[in-house]
């Protein structure tokens, strides 16, 4: 605690709700293209959108390339749910740490499925899903901002605990993946 400086539970709150202008935009834009580029992919499994391969195309995918063998079928509904779910909360800004958990996890299974194909697209690689997989972990790190539905939630407010459950869920749901469905 520094001289003069009161660092009340009231302080902080106030803290943690003024407006960070460049800070709240900014997260804003992360979320919104990030969810909705996240959604996109999902309608693309759930539905053929987009000139998508559907659910039932997606789940031969998986069997084929990305080596998973059981029940793919069942993977191919969690996937896509957890891109189009997972792609709206963050677009929205509403229960952030769960949307970008959802993303995180699905980016961390597709970079472990191609971690043998190298870095780099043009060989099958997982640069794509590196990054969308990081600026979910940075999202699920400082919150949303204020330019969100969340903006008066404890999460929002004090997001470090909030983040390391949505990363513990993350993480759990995708070694429960890879051990269950490869």
């Amino acid at each position: 605690m520094l001289a003069g400086v009161d660092d009340t539970p009231s302080d902080r709150d106030r803290d943690a709700t003024r407006w960070h202008g460049g800070l709240d935009f900014g997260l804003l834009i992360l979320r919104v293209v990030l969810g909705g580029t996240m959604f996109a992919h999902g309608l693309q499994k759930l539905f053929g959108a987009f000139d998508g391969p559907g659910i039932g195309g997606f789940a031969q995918a998986l069997s084929g390339p990305f080596g998973y063998s059981g029940n793919t079928t069942l993977l191919s509904w969690i996937t896509a749910l957890s891109e189009t779910l997972g792609g709206l909360l963050l677009v929205l800004g509403l229960f952030t740490p769960l949307g970008a958990a959802a993303i995180l996890g699905v980016a961390a299974n597709v970079v472990y499925v191609k971690w043998a194909n190298g870095f780099f697209m043009g060989n099958n690689g997982f640069e794509y899903e590196l990054l969308i997989g990081t600026v979910a972990l940075a999202l699920l790190f400082t919150g949303a901002g204020r330019i969100s539905v969340d903006k008066n939630t404890p999460w929002r407010r004090r997001p470090m605990p909030f983040a390391l459950l949505g990363l513990l869920l993350a993480a759990a749901a995708s070694v429960v993946v890879l051990v269950v469905f490869r």
